[in-house]
């Protein structure tokens, strides 16, 4: 946990942002993997943890905007319960530490909730994406489990998203040690892959690495010689000679902070010249879109950027053709690129996505589009200084979107369809950075991890 004054400050900044009512803030319950006592690795919820910090299942936290009270629901282990899951610190010792006094059984929360709710006091809730969190909510608020989520409080999660946005120091720090280990993760990667192995034999080593370093995975490992698919994780393919391996992961913290990197290497020690000049056109793109990370820059615009960067090289390999600037404005690269350039990172990977992208990404002003490619950008919103997010240009020839195009002939005017036949099997490339947004610029954080062709290929001869 950090300092008790950290959660105490962050509770009394919501209050302020929220103004009045009943803040209800729900921690995570144990999940069932395959029957009830055998459970899934236990996640707190993260906003929970911002401005609580105990991360134990069971707990909720309210808060009475208008007093000022500050509870914390929740059990202690029985003896019986114990002599399964081990002595456990007193809920009341914990709870001191984050500056919270007052502790009520788990089963008080109905009778707060009852008590407001006959009040007329508004009750401000987050959408909850546990289905047992759903189920509480119903039962206690008298809410059709259908309706719960569109009952969620603008106002709450609104003031969240300007609190978790702006990452203090102390985060910071903990983004940059996931960061750090994340890299490491990769080198695993980049050293030891090699032609005959599974996709899973290799992430299995990344795995050990993230949870040998006192954290876990930020989110399933993306590892594979099908880079072409946007989150194909990790299987039984074998590595052959020839493919790349796109290699996509994330330790989290033990305090839950999430690091996020990718990096393409071939399967063999050295880039074919075809998988060398398509790593080039992506290197570029991410360099260019490093390069304009500042305060107010919108990021839509860092995006749209980085995508004629990506659609200039496809121009100079014969992919695409016509006016580069037009061609990204109608949508033609996302052909290449169907995706967004980045996204928020800190106590998720992507981070607050639970609290919707309209109000993560976006503002009142600035919507998403409906356009392929562009509508799947999460962050488009102008840049502040404290955010930390990602950078993550790529190109992938995907078969099945190439011939469905091709037979509509769509973009024709920009896209060279006989040429591409050459690049069906080609798979993809990405590459991807985390960084703090200072007041002057840009910061690449954590430790430093090749991504030249060079630096791979040094690594990949180390085997």
């Amino acid at each position: 946990m950090f300092p008790r004054e950290v959660y105490i400050r962050r509770r009394h900044q919501l209050k302020e942002r929220v103004g009045s009512g009943i803040i209800l803030l729900l921690g995570n319950e144990e999940s069932s993997m395959s029957y009830k006592d055998n459970w899934y690795s236990f996640r707190q919820d993260s906003s929970f943890l911002y401005f609580f910090g105990l991360d134990r299942p069971g707990l909720a936290g309210i808060i009475d905007v208008d007093s000022g009270t500050e509870v914390i629901c929740g059990d202690d282990v029985s003896v019986e319960e114990i002599v399964w899951v081990g002595t456990q610190v007193p809920l009341q010792e914990q709870a001191e530490k984050s500056g919270i006094n007052t502790i009520r059984a788990q089963k008080a929360i109905e009778l707060i909730l009852k008590s407001a709710h006959e009040q007329g006091r508004q009750i401000h809730f987050l959408p909850p994406y546990r289905p047992e969190n759903i189920l509480k909510l119903s039962a206690w608020l008298s809410i059709a489990p259908a309706t719960v989520s569109s009952m969620a409080s603008v106002t709450l999660i609104k003031a969240i998203v300007a609190l978790r946005s702006i990452k203090s120091a102390e985060e910071v720090a903990e983004i940059e040690k996931a960061i750090n280990v994340t890299a490491d993760m990769q080198l695993t990667a980049i050293r030891a892959a090699r032609q005959g192995m599974t996709e899973a034999n290799v992430a299995g080593m990344l795995q050990a690495v993230a949870v040998s370093s006192g954290g876990n995975l930020a989110f399933p490992i993306i590892l594979t010689v099908n880079g072409q698919i946007l989150h194909n994780h990790f299987g039984s393919a074998i590595l052959g000679e020839g493919q790349m391996v796109l290699c996509d992961c994330g330790a989290e913290s033990a305090m839950h902070y999430a690091g996020d990197l990718t990096r393409t290497f071939p399967v063999d020690t050295r880039f074919t010249d075809q998988q060398r000049e398509i790593y080039e056109i992506v290197l570029g793109a991410h360099r260019a879109a490093a390069n304009k990370l500042e305060p107010g820059k919108l990021y839509r615009d860092i995006h749209l950027w980085a995508c004629e960067k990506l659609a200039e090289g496809l121009k100079q390999v014969g992919l695409m053709k016509g006016d580069i600037k037009e061609a990204v404005a109608q949508g033609a690269h996302a052909l290449f690129f169907p995706c967004g350039l980045g996204h928020m990172l800190g106590l998720d990977t992507h981070d607050m996505e639970d609290l919707g992208e309209e109000y993560v990404g976006y503002t009142d002003d600035i919507k998403k589009s409906t356009q392929f490619g562009l509508k799947s950008l999460r962050l488009a919103r102008a840049l502040e200084p404290g955010f930390v997010l990602t950078v993550e240009p790529g190109l992938y020839f995907i078969p099945e979107l190439i011939d469905l195009w091709a037979a509509n002939k769509k973009f024709e005017q920009f896209i060279n369809y006989d040429k591409l036949s050459a690049y069906k099997s080609f798979g993809g490339i990405r590459i991807e950075e985390d960084f703090l947004i200072t007041a002057q610029g840009s910061q690449l954080l954590g430790k430093d991890l090749p991504k030249m062709i060079e630096g791979i290929e040094a690594f990949r001869e180390q085997r």
